[in-house]
């Protein structure tokens, strides 16, 4: 397993399938001019797509107190933004089926990390600035893709085991996947939706994330709150007490209200604890 023979499996990856790539194209002058109209009906003609979109928002941790319970409804209250976030996730999800038991979470697990990541960031800076949180929120949903390629890999070669151990003792999650590929996880991301022909603002965010960029301000901003966010929520630390501070301390660097940040992150964690308290009883 190396960085090289990751680089060949993803770009020997297939196009997206028609309804995604359609959606991409809806996608392509900006969220601000969409035709809703066709965007609704895209997606409504593909069957499996819309009931998965429905799924993915009547979840526990999107928190609306009556099921939405078509995909009209769905793009007027989650907004444009976010269901490109969510045609992405399904996409991506579809091609890259894996285990991610590797990363000490399960499957279910992962992915609430995904849908946490995308909720924090939009509950915490649309208070900063609601564009560029819904900008950068279905980036926050879509950024752990990366975990799943190398899954992939890790799971068809004998390292598995050694990986897992590995993973779960790293004083550094980004210093080990470093030690094992020459990269991260996140510039992986940036790969295979460079390879796809994703958001191209998206791949040069990812690829910052752990490399020194010489970035615009704006573009600067968008890495340092992915920073936060992927601090806060990770599938090793699910908005703990520690991790909620280790990223208090990028939001401060940031000259942001770290205080409101921690208040936030905790309401969403208080939000997260009760659905697996649910969870646990209908077991």
């Amino acid at each position: 397993m190396t960085f090289k023979h990751i680089i060949s499996d993803i770009e020997s990856l297939p196009p997206l399938s028609n309804t995604p790539f359609v959606i991409q194209q809806i996608y392509s002058c900006g969220s601000q001019n969409i035709d809703i109209i066709r965007l609704v009906r895209v997606i409504e003609d593909d069957a499996a797509l819309a009931a998965n979109i429905l799924k993915m928002i009547n979840a526990p941790i999107y928190g609306f107190s009556r099921k939405i319970a078509s995909i009209s409804q769905a793009v007027t209250l989650f907004g444009t933004d976010e269901i490109y976030g969510l045609v992405l996730k399904y996409a991506l999800d579809k091609e890259l089926k894996t285990d991610t038991d590797i990363y000490g979470v399960d499957n279910k697990r992962f992915n609430d990390v995904c849908q946490l990541q995308s909720t924090l960031m939009m509950q915490w800076y649309s208070r900063v600035d609601l564009r560029h949180a819904q900008f950068m929120s279905p980036l926050a949903l879509i950024m752990e893709t990366g975990k799943l390629v190398l899954a992939n890999e890790v799971l068809k070669s004998h390292y598995a085991k050694k990986f897992e151990i590995g993973y779960k003792n790293a004083k550094s999650v980004i210093e080990y996947e470093y030690s094992v590929l020459g990269t991260t996880t996140y510039y992986l991301s940036a790969l295979l939706f460079e390879h796809w022909m994703l958001e191209p603002l998206y791949v040069e965010i990812l690829k910052g994330l752990d490399f020194e960029t010489a970035a615009n301000p704006k573009v600067k901003s968008y890495i340092d709150s992915l920073d936060v966010i992927r601090t806060a929520v990770n599938p090793r630390n699910i908005l703990t007490k520690e991790s909620i501070k280790e990223a208090c301390v990028i939001v401060e660097e940031m000259g942001l209200d770290a205080d409101d940040f921690e208040h936030i992150a905790s309401r969403v964690k208080e939000k997260y604890n009760q659905i697996l308290i649910n969870r646990m009883r209908k077991k």
